[in-house]
């Protein structure tokens, strides 16, 4: 089956390496069809992506976003689409969270210095340019400067949440994340709920389906089960998770462009289009609703 749904890439408004023109085309190369691009904690990309999709006839973009959340030991992540993103106060609380990114990258760097990996700040500014400043663009700079071979080498050691040069930010709990989305129209979505590419053993099932539990009651609407990093295994389990819950099945790519090698391209695995139909009739709901 070929896969023409992609819900979560990330573009250079925030730690992607392609623009948002860039990255449509390469999407539309790929026969996505429908496209979200699901930046983090800024909705700055969707205007020139809309403007891209234009371009392509029979191509539709959905727009998203992707927060960070803090849970007791670690984080998940949180996308939602179809949100408001005209809402003033949804702006402002992302603009505090990119306030949070910067000062959070900054600390890392003087942190990298401790170990005696030195690159400079305004470097890492450079990198990132208008984005959302993000480790991504830290461990760009490591490789530019020799340190590392890949970006996914420097986490595994040091900027990964339990890396030696970790800084922490302010972030939501996932249920406030969802709540706020929710507010403005958001159908929230938990991503990549199975932790296999943080580096460490996954989450254990029991702990996964109580949190599952705990944020459908806080109006959770999906969850990623056809995640491009997921083999056949952990998507047939996630699946049946959904199905029992309730849940909108959504995944996608992640794609960044990050410059790792095993980094999967858009279009190896993608939900089936009757995941836009159910996200698109949440969103009616919650717009009704409001």
């Amino acid at each position: 089956m070929s896969i023409t749904v992609d819900l979560h890439t990330h573009t250079t408004a925030s730690d992607g390496r392609l623009t948002p023109t860039e990255l449509v085309q390469l999407t539309a190369s790929k026969g996505i069809r429908t496209l979200a691009v699901s930046d983090h904690d800024t909705t700055d990309g969707l205007a020139e992506a809309q403007r891209a999709v234009n371009q392509i006839p029979g191509m539709r973009l959905l727009p998203g976003i992707e927060l960070s959340c803090d849970v007791p030991g670690g984080e998940v992540h949180m996308l939602g689409y179809f949100m408001d993103t005209g809402d003033p106060d949804f702006q402002e609380t992302l603009s505090v969270f990119r306030q949070g990114r910067l000062e959070r990258g900054e600390g890392m760097v003087r942190k990298l210095a401790e170990f005696g990996l030195h690159i400079e700040w305004e470097r890492v500014l450079e990198i990132a340019g208008d984005a959302s400043i993000g480790r991504p663009h830290v461990a760009q700079a490591l490789v530019e400067a020799g340190y590392f071979s890949e970006p996914s080498e420097a986490f595994q050691e040091y900027l990964g949440r339990n890396g030696k040069a970790y800084v922490e930010r302010a972030k939501l709990t996932p249920v406030d994340a969802i709540k706020m989305l929710n507010d403005i129209g958001g159908v929230a979505v938990f991503a990549h709920p199975w932790f296999e590419r943080r580096g460490g053993e996954p989450e254990p099932e029991q702990s996964l389906i109580e949190t599952v539990e705990e944020l459908k009651a806080a109006g959770l609407h999906g969850m990623e089960v056809h995640y491009a990093m997921y083999d056949q295994q952990t998507v047939d389990w996630l699946a049946d998770v959904a199905r029992a819950y309730d849940l909108i099945p959504c995944g996608g790519s992640d794609y960044h462009h990050s410059g790792n090698s095993r980094e999967p391209l858009p279009g190896v695995n993608g939900p089936p289009r009757e995941t836009v139909e159910r996200l698109e009739a949440a969103a009616r709901q919650l717009a009704a609703a409001l």
